[in-house]
This record gives C-alpha cells, structure tokens and sequence, in this order.
C-alpha cells in the first residue's frame, strides 16, 4: 500500500502519495490529479502504476483539500497558487527521481492535470523524458506553457465528446507540437466524454477506452524512460 509522504518543495515542503512496487524499485513518475483533488482515484492510479513496476507520486497540489462537487472543484482549481503548485509538482519531480535512482522521469495528469502535466514538461525537461496528458486544460492564463522547452515524448488521450477540450483542439495542440519538431501523438477516443478513465465516475467512464489508454501509456512510458 501506498503512503502519504513529505518532500522538499523549494523552500519549504510539500506533501503527496506515494505508491512503490514491492521490491521499491521502479521507473519514476508524477501523477497529477484532477480538479476534485488528491482523491482515492488518483490514489488508486498509483498503486495501479506500482503495480506494473513504477515508482508513482501524486503531489496533494490542494493541500489536504478535496471534493465531490463540480462547483467546488471549479473554485478549488481557480484559487489554487499556480507558483506554488509549480514548486510543489517540481519538488515532486526531484523527490521521485531520487527514490527511483532514475533522471528520467514520467508525468501524467487528468483534466486539470493533464494540462499541469504539459506545463510541467517544459519547466523541467532536464527529468521530465515522457508526458502523457489525459483530455488536459489549461485553464489559466498566466501558464501557457512554451512548448519551446519540451524535451519530452508525449502521448494525449483525449474524448471525442469532450466540450472541455474538443477535437480540433486537440488537433491545433499536436500539430503545433510536431510544427516544433516535438514527439507527439495526441489521440481521440470516439464516442467518449471527458473524465473517460475515472472509473469512480459511472456517467463518464468507459472501460474499453480506459482499458486501451492504460496499456498505451505504460508501454510509452517503458519506451521512454526505461
């Protein structure tokens, strides 16, 4: 079983789940969570991960704070300091690469993470080597992330239904992606809505799309980090 754990976070510290494999040894990546915050699901995507051999730490980027409800969620994501969770989801980085012995490190985020996991590729591509962004926003303004700085391989999985962060943007992300000469691959699920993967989520979550993403991203992310 995984554990709540401290780690540096520039300056001060920071707190996150952390799910090892049972030999502690594993590849090292970063879950981000979505808007409801650091919940049993993104819990569970950890142990998920340390099951098939990953190192896996989800940084609390809400502090201890977590909902249920769409309107909270929405507020908590909107009033959450964007440059401390840059130093928590850093700090993370530099936490899990040390407990892996590895500099090449794995994110994946949801929704609102999924958008943090690309911003997080271009502030730390010295260890950030894989980026795998599910149906991701970026909600706000202030970090556009300048996708310049990427060093790492992405793969998206994105919903067809998705009002959040429809097809053809999807499209205008992974073509401007390939137009800097990024690795990239961003692939739309047909007939799904956003939130596909959240299997505590029974209006949204579709197993078959579920089950083809996950398979997808552990094997990019042996590819890449291995």
């Amino acid at each position: 079983m995984g554990e709540i754990i401290e780690f540096p976070s520039n300056g001060s510290t920071a707190q996150g789940y952390l799910a090892t494999p049972a030999d502690g040894q594993g590849i090292p990546v970063i879950v981000i969570q979505e808007w409801w915050g650091l919940v049993d699901h993104i819990k569970d995507v950890c142990e998920r991960f340390a099951s098939e051999g990953f190192v896996a730490l989800a940084p609390d980027l809400y502090h201890g704070k977590k909902t249920s409800e769409p309107d909270e969620a929405a507020k908590e994501m909107m009033a959450m300091k964007l440059d401390q969770a840059a130093k928590d989801l850093s700090g993370a980085v530099d936490e899990v690469a040390k407990r892996a012995f590895s500099d090449k490190v794995g994110v994946v985020g949801f929704c609102m993470g999924g958008g943090l996991a690309l911003y997080l590729a271009t502030i730390r591509p010295d260890k950030i080597k894989a980026c795998v962004p599910f149906y991701g926003v970026i909600p706000w303004q202030s970090i556009a992330p300048d996708y310049q700085n990427l060093q790492a391989a992405v793969l998206g999985h994105y919903a067809e239904l998705d009002s959040l962060t429809p097809p053809e943007t999807v499209r205008e992300l992974e073509a401007k992606l390939r137009s800097l000469n990024k690795e990239a691959t961003l692939e739309i699920y047909p007939g799904v809505d956003h939130g596909f993967f959240n299997d505590t989520r029974p209006e949204v979550y579709n197993e078959q799309a579920a089950k083809v993403a996950w398979e997808k991203t552990l094997k990019f992310l042996r590819e890449k980090l291995s």
